[in-house]
């Protein structure tokens, strides 16, 4: 019997009914579907991930260093088999499970002790979420190459999601409508829910590439105060403060959340930056917000969310990407930031706005293959290939969202303001 035809007699158990992909195996055999998305075996070594790391984490190993391989649109594969499970009900995985599996694989010769994980997965010491093992995985991402990015992301750096108020992209409703004007509308909505004006003082908390910071600086007239733990943003934003003669408005600090003393901010701004602190630190960061803020001042937190009861990005995204990553489901953050004291004065749901821009990362990252390839290791594209897949398809299935929540640190009572969606709130 060929190795892909006994791997399917073997897994049919396991995925309660046809393989719902076509397996091609190390051996030349086939099985499995004709029209099904082409999955490849190229090694015996993909098994054995998929052995000793069953599930998630295991396939994304074995994708990453090329033992496994996708033949086609990476997206519709994972569509199907979240589609498979789903209809299905298919179970996590179970002890039987993989001793069925265990005894597959030896039967295919593919049975062996474990592989060393992949370069590109973080190794991270220390208790999760203390400061030293935070700078550690923030490097771990954010601290790659600043030229990545560059090719990754639109011209302000904003690797944040985008706010697209045009069209629908990948259409010809809007054709000189993209990803660049999608994240200026975003940052512009967000200084506009700041109250930002000529001369007051901003807060940037976890700034990135200080796309937020140098645009509410140029285009508004404020002082900026941006912090970030990543070395590799914090040169950046200082080169391009001074290139555009803003070094006398936008400050960056290496600095930790935990050690901001500075207070008295007219706004305050946290961008996807919430998802990194941890469950167990949450209040403590939703505090430093608080405490930064001027009596009456806005707070603004565009932050992932997760349905479920789980916390975290999921195995690979925690082990890949962004480890340590802590998510919770909207209603959540809600209540720990009124916990700390601040006043939600409004929730923006941007979910779908999330896939597009994926998408648009996506499209921007096989455009720049060769050069990924060159700065990151054909193991660290293949790693960014399927991140962005994977996240794009997570948002469009609701499974995660990403929200703009609007706070207030309570105080004197000011003038009603308009949202960008126009409805009158009273901003106290």
């Amino acid at each position: 019997m060929t190795v892909a035809v006994h791997l399917e007699s073997a897994l049919r158990p396991l995925v309660r009914g046809p393989l719902p992909v076509r397996l091609h195996a190390w051996d030349g055999s086939v099985a499995g579907p004709v029209d099904a998305p082409r999955v490849v075996l190229e090694s015996p070594r993909a098994l054995r991930r998929i052995l000793w790391c069953p599930g998630e984490l295991g396939a994304a190993q074995a994708y990453v260093t090329g033992e496994l391989d996708v033949e086609g649109d990476l997206s519709e594969a994972l569509r199907v088999a979240w589609r498979t499970v789903a209809e299905r009900r298919i179970p996590g995985v179970r002890v039987r499970d993989v001793l069925r599996l265990a005894v597959a694989v030896a039967r295919v010769g593919a049975l062996g002790a474990p592989l060393p994980a992949p370069a590109t997965q973080a190794r991270l010491r220390g208790r999760r979420n203390a400061r030293e093992r935070d700078r550690a995985a923030i490097s771990h991402h954010y601290d790659t190459s600043n030229e990545f990015y560059s090719l990754l992301l639109d011209p302000a750096m904003a690797y944040s999601c985008a706010y697209f108020t045009r069209g629908v992209p990948g259409t010809p409703d809007e054709p000189g409508y993209g990803l660049a004007q999608a994240q200026c509308d975003k940052l512009d909505m967000a200084c506009r829910k700041l109250e930002l004006r000529s001369g007051a003082r901003l807060l940037d908390v976890g700034c990135g590439w200080g796309s937020l910071s140098l645009h509410a600086a140029e285009h508004y007239g404020v002082d900026v105060l941006a912090v970030t733990i990543a070395r590799a943003q914090r040169d950046f934003v200082e080169a391009r403060a001074a290139e555009r003669g803003l070094g006398d408005r936008v400050r960056v600090r290496l600095l930790d959340y935990r050690e901001l003393t500075d207070t008295g901010f007219d706004a305050v701004a946290s961008l996807e930056m919430g998802e990194h602190v941890g469950q167990r630190n949450y209040p403590r960061y939703a505090r430093a917000l608080y405490d930064a803020a001027a009596p009456g001042a806005a707070v603004l937190i565009q932050q992932m969310s997760r349905r479920g009861s789980r916390p975290g990005g999921g195995p690979f995204i925690e082990s890949f990407i962004a480890p340590d990553m802590a998510m919770r489901p909207v209603g959540d953050t809600v209540s720990l930031l009124e916990q700390a004291g601040l006043e939600v004065r409004g929730v923006q749901a941007m979910r779908e706005h999330y896939v597009w821009t994926a998408d648009a990362w996506t499209r921007r990252l096989e455009d720049h293959w060769d050069e990924v390839e060159a700065l990151l290791g054909p193991e660290g594209a293949r790693t960014w290939r399927l991140y962005l897949a994977g996240g794009a398809l997570a948002f469009e299935q609701g499974r995660m969202g990403v929200d703009q929540i609007l706070a207030r640190r309570p105080g004197a009572v000011r003038a009603v303001c308009h949202m960008p969606d126009d409805r009158a709130v009273l901003a106290s």
